[in-house]
């Protein structure tokens, strides 16, 4: 009898103790939740060639090539960052509500289930990497055709960690801008759309303009190209709207469907303004109506109703639109792709819009406690105001740390020549 006792002691002795840490026993993650993170995760890796495609399409022929490498060498640098630190800087152990702890760092000692969430921490980490890789890859619009590669690369690496996370940290890891101001954003408004907006613009204005364009017009290369990436970033942030309600519930719904509309309303509204200025719908405008309307809908997908978000769709595309035609033709701003035109004033507009068709009386799923829609508005304008802030000043110094070790911009000649064979030439390699 007593051996029999000892035999399953001694094996259970003998067991690596790490085996616990992922014992199914203590998991009590919701597996329908998982799978539906999972698949959203996945179907928001969309992103990546949406974004690409759709940059790829509106610059000119002899840049295209540079323009992809740039887009998946930032997501690929931004990714491999979040696993390392990013994560843990984001949505770490709070300390005081401006950075996450330590204790996340690689991605060790993950919770079982993340906080407040019926899912794995791993899951949840896996979802927000998404975010963090597409927001540093939106600001290659702003510097397409003349940034160096080796600057754009580190300077998004440097950003993802010193602007990004921080942000990120304060209005979604439970930072002070989301417990002490009150700020809201659904899937990304804030943190992704007004953070690379911003920051785009910035970058537009460092770089200086491009040679031979007039008022940032050009011909686009493709613009078919773009309309395919436009849908494919239309996919993608339909499932990271879904995907942030974090359950597979009608929350993950309602967001999925406010989003589709209010991006549907948003490029039909774009399409009837450029009707209505020069005379006929462009490809291009069409593309451009759609990402505004993802930006506009960004902060605000599952908290308003679907008719709220069909007007806040157009309100952003007709915003969008203008602030587009101001920044180029007046400004004389050579943000090349739009990025603070479209991202950063959608992710603004939307924002605002949120604190007024949070109302329930609007269909909106109401204001928090303490709050009403005066107090949600400021509450609003912090936060976009706080970002916008931080992410200019961030830029600005993490620009120059950059160029001390690549020059930001690439040479006349390598201008003139194109970056496609200038810098990312190829050869055909011999290893005999």
């Amino acid at each position: 009898m007593a051996a029999r006792l000892l035999l399953p002691a001694a094996l259970a002795a003998l067991a690596p103790t790490a085996a616990f840490a992922q014992d199914g026993r203590l998991d009590v993650a919701d597996g329908g939740d998982t799978a539906w993170l999972l698949a959203a995760s996945v179907l928001a890796l969309l992103v990546l060639p949406g974004v690409a495609l759709l940059y790829a399409g509106q610059v000119r022929a002899k840049n295209v090539l540079s323009i992809l490498i740039q887009c998946g060498a930032i997501f690929a640098a931004a990714s491999t960052l979040w696993v390392m630190v990013g994560y843990t800087l984001a949505f770490g152990d709070l300390a005081g509500g401006w950075l996450g702890k330590g204790n996340a760092w690689m991605l060790i000692a993950l919770g079982n289930v993340r906080a407040g969430t019926a899912v794995p921490e791993s899951t949840y980490a896996l979802f927000q990497m998404v975010f963090a890789a597409l927001a540093p890859t939106l600001i290659v619009g702003a510097c397409a055709e003349r940034a160096r590669f080796g600057w754009v690369v580190a300077f998004a690496a440097l950003w993802s960690l010193v602007v990004y996370a921080p942000v990120a940290h304060w209005v979604w890891g439970g930072g002070w801008l989301a417990q002490g101001v009150g700020t809201l954003d659904w899937a990304g408004g804030i943190v992704v759309d007004v953070t690379a907006g911003a920051s785009a613009l910035v970058v537009a204005v460092m770089l200086g303009r491009r040679k031979g364009v007039v008022q940032g017009l050009t011909a686009p290369h493709a613009p078919a190209l773009a309309i395919a990436g436009a849908a494919l970033l239309w996919v993608g942030w339909l499932a990271l709207s879904g995907g942030s309600a974090v359950a597979a519930n009608d929350d993950a719904a309602a967001a999925i469907i406010a989003m589709h509309v209010g991006t549907a309303a948003a490029a039909m509204a774009w399409l009837l303004v450029e009707r209505l200025t020069i005379g006929k719908p462009t490809a291009i405008g069409f593309a451009s109506g759609a990402v505004a309307g993802m930006a506009t809908l960004a902060p605000a997908a599952g908290f308003v109703s679907p008719g709220a978000a069909m007007l806040m769709g157009v309100l952003g595309g007709v915003t969008c639109h203008f602030a587009m035609r101001l920044v180029r033709r007046k400004l004389l701003i050579d943000d090349a792709l739009g990025v603070f035109a479209v991202q950063g004033v959608g992710g603004i507009v939307g924002s605002l819009l949120l604190a007024v068709f949070l109302s329930e009386g609007l269909g909106g799923v109401g204001y928090g406690e303490d709050m009403n829609p005066v107090a949600q508005l400021a509450a609003q304008g912090i936060g976009v105001l706080v970002v916008a802030v931080w992410s200019i000043v961030g830029t600005v110094i993490l620009a120059l740390m950059a160029s001390l070790a690549f020059p930001m911009r690439v040479s006349e000649d390598a201008e003139r020549e194109g970056l496609d064979s200038a810098t990312h030439g190829e050869r055909a390699w011999n290893f005999d």
